[in-house]
């Protein structure tokens, strides 16, 4: 955690550094450009593969980075080339190139690493991106959710359509969309299979700690709006955690949150936890079954805008602060946060902008002039595809 968005990690600690100082093999395979080498993610990894210059990007997702790059967006040569490309995914539902390298290719790399470390000290990171529009499974992967699969060109006129006019999408639609989610999910899981079979295969997995979440959900029109926005509903921020390591068992309805991963697997290393990590270490929790935390903050900022939201979730209630006015809802009798009663408990509203307020204060504090990023025109049009940025 440090005082900023969209940043270079410059004098924080990263994942991989703990390990890399104590003398671990690392590396890291990821497509996510938010988490490149030119934001400082690479620092502390032997072997680092961000897809940012990725051989296997077809040619025509290599033009359409070109034309965004190279020329002038008020031109019309740049408009005709870009509504030439619009449109064929629309219409025709061609796939002019996917925003992130496929799971199977990632897990190829990952494996390949796997094999050629010995029996010792190794920590690896693979981040998948293919449950994320758009959402083109292998068909194989379709068939326990439908009888017939989804042709891929279906599939890409069907995200454009998602993403221009969700207004029109019909429940027909819907429902392919959510199958076609469901079965990146499950090709998704095939893949973490195949890495998990080859740590199985030539680490001693009786030493290895493996943990498995996500960075954030999808809404399909739970709340009016598509995608992975930061509403900050549980949709969008209720993601999976399983952490399978010796003498744990069991499952926890506990509230944790991604903060605590990397303290929990410095922790199990047995490591000295960096300052700057401000989460909590799920080893109390796994091994003596006492926990600490009682809430769980988001916040994001449009850097653009200047736009701050936040939320603050606990076991029994959800506060969100956006432009578009304060929301509060009882999750106990409303899961589905449908029914806003903010005007109906300010104590408890009064409680949790305490509770905001001194998460911006910290944020503030660690506030350093840690530089930025100025990215490529590629880069920002695949963050763009993935619905990152506007």
């Amino acid at each position: 955690m440090y005082g900023g968005y969209e940043r270079v990690a410059a004098n924080q600690t990263v994942i991989a550094e703990p390990f890399d100082d104590a003398g671990y093999d690392t590396a890291g395979f990821h497509s996510n450009l938010y988490l490149s080498a030119d934001f400082g993610y690479d620092r502390g990894f032997d072997c680092f593969f961000d897809s940012k210059v990725d051989e296997n990007r077809s040619p025509t997702q290599r033009l359409k980075s070109f034309v965004k790059s190279t020329l002038d967006e008020d031109g019309l040569l740049f408009q005709t080339l870009s509504n030439m490309v619009e449109t064929a995914e629309r219409q025709v539902g061609v796939n002019l190139g996917l925003a992130y390298v496929p799971a199977t290719d990632l897990t190829d790399m990952a494996v390949e690493w796997i094999r050629e470390q010995d029996n010792g000290d190794n920590f690896l990171w693979i981040h998948y991106m293919d449950v994320h529009h758009p959402y083109v499974p292998p068909p194989e992967h379709q068939l326990p959710f439908r009888e017939e699969p989804i042709s891929e060109r279906r599939a890409i006129k069907l995200r454009r359509k998602l993403i221009e006019y969700p207004d029109t999408v019909t429940d027909a639609e819907l429902s392919d969309l959510i199958d076609l989610y469901d079965a990146e999910i499950r090709y998704t899981d095939a893949q973490i299979d195949r890495l998990l079979s080859a740590i199985n295969d030539n680490w001693d997995r009786s030493e290895t700690l493996v943990a498995v979440t996500a960075d954030h959900g999808e809404e399909f029109y739970d709340h009016g709006g598509v995608s992975h926005s930061a509403t900050f509903y549980d949709e969008v921020i209720h993601v999976p955690l399983v952490v399978d390591a010796p003498g744990i068992e069991g499952q926890y309805n506990d509230l944790v949150g991604l903060l605590d991963i990397a303290p929990t697997l410095v922790d199990y290393a047995n490591l000295e936890v960096p300052d700057s990590y401000h989460g909590y270490s799920l080893r109390s929790l796994l091994a003596d079954e006492v926990w600490d935390r009682t809430e769980v903050i988001g916040d994001w900022e449009d850097l653009d805008t200047g736009e701050v939201r936040l939320a603050v979730r606990t076991d029994e209630w959800k506060y969100i602060q956006r432009n578009t006015g304060p929301e509060l809802y009882d999750l106990d009798a409303d899961p589905n946060e449908q029914d806003n009663i903010v005007d109906e408990y300010s104590d408890i509203v009064d409680e949790f902008e305490v509770l905001l307020n001194d998460h911006c204060a910290a944020v503030a504090s660690t506030a350093e002039d840690i530089g930025s990023v100025e990215m490529e025109e590629s880069v920002k049009e695949r963050l763009r595809e993935l619905g990152y940025k506007e």
